[in-house]
């Protein structure tokens, strides 16, 4: 897909870009919208030296000032962090752009321009999916229909609990894209290790997941998921994450909340009720599965 004006790499993912280093994109809509401060900025930082310490390069990726940037500097990361910014999907990048505005990038806005620049993996923290009652109000996210077109291998914790999972497994399958899991025959529902459904597909070593996503694209233009459950001592305790959903669930009916707010609005719930327990489930499957990320994309720049 070209995107104008051209994406603006830093020299660090210039270089890996130019002599094949290992790559790990880095979307900034969790840093924007996703955790509160100061988290959020010791989380950028954080997630960017896990890429590094397996060799890889992170590349966090932002629209500022209107020009989709790949790679960001600590000032611009400090921005991103702190400056009020919109939350930006793939449709919404050419908007973006042409106004000049800063905006944090989704799941399908960072795999678009990922993908753009030539970075081919991606860690994130849930995927989004089919919202519950999305029979009445089509509310899907675009994160699927991305994933469809776009080559990029996305490693997450599935989907998030607050969503229709078995409607958005459903959606990925229609959709031609394939879903592993990384250690499990369970798909992980982000805060909790098992979502109730299956994989159709395990692998259990970086090697192996890098093996099937290189077969992949030679044979089909769409991306693929690989969902690791949220590591075991940070899993939410269920009964507090059933009750926490059912709380929000009402909580954005009551409000009348829809679209693309509905989420933030219900992670905020969940992390404000929690007492804070359900933001440090979420950084440690956020870092989790941005070091799984670095080991797949050194196996897959390996000789």
């Amino acid at each position: 897909m070209p995107i104008t004006p051209p994406l603006t790499c830093s020299p660090d993912v210039t270089d890996a870009l130019a002599t094949g280093r290992p790559i790990v994109a880095l979307e900034s809509t969790l840093l924007a919208h996703g955790l509160p401060a100061p988290a959020n900025r010791e989380a950028a930082a954080e997630l960017e030296e896990l890429v590094r310490a397996h060799g890889g390069v992170p590349a966090t990726i932002a629209v500022l000032d209107g020009v989709p940037r790949i790679g960001l500097t600590a000032a611009e990361l400090d921005r991103v962090c702190s400056a009020p910014m919109a939350k930006l999907s793939a449709r919404d990048l050419g908007v973006a752009v042409g106004l000049g505005i800063d905006g944090a990038t989704t799941v399908a806005a960072t795999a678009t321009l990922a993908a753009a620049a030539g970075i081919s993996v991606f860690a994130t923290g849930g995927l989004g999916g089919v919202h519950r009652g999305a029979r009445d109000t089509w509310d899907v996210s675009a994160d699927l229909a991305a994933l469809s077109g776009t080559p990029v291998l996305v490693v997450c914790s599935g989907v998030k609990s607050i969503l229709d999972v078995a409607a958005t497994l459903e959606v990925l399958e229609t959709r031609s894209v394939p879903v592993l899991g990384y250690g499990t025959d369970a798909f992980p529902g982000f805060y909790r290790r098992d979502s109730g459904h299956p994989v159709p597909w395990r692998v259990d070593t970086p090697q192996q997941a890098a093996a099937v996503w290189v077969a992949h694209r030679r044979l089909a233009p769409s991306g693929m998921v690989l969902a690791q459950p949220v590591p075991q001592f940070a899993e939410l305790d269920a009964e507090l994450h059933d009750r926490l959903l059912a709380e929000g669930l009402a909580l954005v009916a009551e409000r009348g909340i829809t679209g693309k707010d509905v989420t933030p609005a219900l992670l905020e719930h969940f992390h404000t009720a929690s007492g804070g327990a359900s933001l440090a489930t979420n950084v440690a499957l956020v870092k989790a599965n941005t070091e799984l990320a670095a080991r797949v994309a050194a196996a897959l720049a390996a000789p």
